[in-house]
């Protein structure tokens, strides 16, 4: 069988390695902590702190082992959001197989934590409060997390090509001199400034997502 790769349009993909290729060289530029960090490093550490924040808030010091996990994530759709504010790049979070991809990532990793974790008893999670509210609660709960791949796939979806597409269209207009004569730079650079503030929120919301779910698998029930 020939697969027929004409008119496959890969450069989500292409970019996907460019944001992933990014992160990877910012961290090692990074380095090691040391006793009086550079302010390139200080911003590092403070990235950490923030994640590990985040997941001890969730999952208390024994999540500590899915920071590396986190910050990955947030680096890469941070990364990939930022890339899309490029003239002439496409976000490859604005495109739904990558966000597919990560989402099925989180979802997989998450389930697989909680069996490993808590053996068949995980299957409680999905049981309801009640063992005779079970029959009811069960297929309830697997549509709601079957659901959560979708969501967090069409969440940042929809946002990163909804943005990429107004950045385009204002840039494509201003470049044809359309606007120039009613749209000021200042307002300009407040359109960017909130494009870019939408880069940090989807980032920071698939981030606090994948660690609630994370946290529902693994986190024993007394917590």
């Amino acid at each position: 069988m020939v697969i027929n790769m004409e008119g496959l349009n890969l450069n989500h993909v292409y970019i996907g390695l460019l944001a992933m290729a990014i992160s990877v060289v910012l961290v090692l530029l990074a380095g090691k902590p040391s006793i009086k960090p550079t302010k390139f490093q200080a911003l590092w550490e403070g990235y950490i702190r923030f994640v590990r924040g985040m997941v001890i808030e969730n999952m208390g010091h024994e999540g500590l082992r899915y920071v590396p996990l986190i910050s990955a994530i947030g680096l890469f759709v941070f990364f990939s959001n930022l890339l899309g504010m490029v003239p002439g790049l496409e976000a490859p979070t604005a495109n739904v197989n990558t966000n597919l991809a990560l989402a099925l990532i989180v979802f997989l990793f998450y389930n697989i934590e909680g069996f490993r974790l808590h053996g068949v008893g995980y299957l409680k999670h999905f049981m309801g409060p009640s063992p005779y509210l079970a029959p009811v609660f069960f297929p309830i709960e697997v549509i709601s997390h079957l659901a959560r791949p979708i969501t967090l796939t069409l969440r940042l979806f929809a946002n990163m090509k909804g943005g990429a597409m107004i950045l385009a269209v204002l840039v494509s207009l201003v470049v044809q001199n359309y606007l120039i004569m009613s749209l000021s730079p200042v307002a300009l650079l407040f359109i960017i400034a909130i494009k870019f503030l939408a880069v940090f929120i989807q980032a920071y919301i698939f981030m606090i997502l994948s660690t609630v779910y994370l946290a529902g698998a693994v986190v024993h029930e007394e917590h």
